[in-house]
């Protein structure tokens, strides 16, 4: 399982199709999450900041729009791989859900702590 945190996950979602700007991420991790994440500013930056330092997107050139700057990033091949990981982990966590409702909640150890 990775270590993907709910905003990177979807963050990482939003630039696995295309090359985007921060406003654009902040509107593709809503509208992708069924608006089950809508990030803060301040929550996306630090994000891309540390998504970046970690390679799993890179800066991809800026533009100036309305006298603000628009920086662009785009996903690594790190960055896809570490998607790809999450997206079959949550997989994974999903078919066992699923098994377990269809068994109809039999399955699960007495005593067990949650996790």
């Amino acid at each position: 399982m990775t270590n993907l945190s709910p905003a990177a996950f979807w963050i990482l979602t939003a630039l696995a199709g295309q090359r985007r700007h921060g406003y654009e991420i902040l509107k593709e991790t809503t509208e992708a999450s069924d608006g089950r994440v809508a990030l803060k500013v301040t929550t996306l930056y630090a994000a891309l900041d540390r998504l970046e330092r970690e390679g799993l997107i890179r800066a991809d050139g800026q533009e100036i729009v309305g006298g603000r700057a628009r920086r662009y990033f785009v996903l690594s091949d790190s960055g896809r791989v570490a998607l790809a990981a999450e997206v079959a982990a949550l997989e994974q966590q999903a078919a066992a859900a699923r098994q377990r409702l269809a068994d109809g909640g039999s399955g699960f150890v007495a005593g067990a702590v949650p996790v």
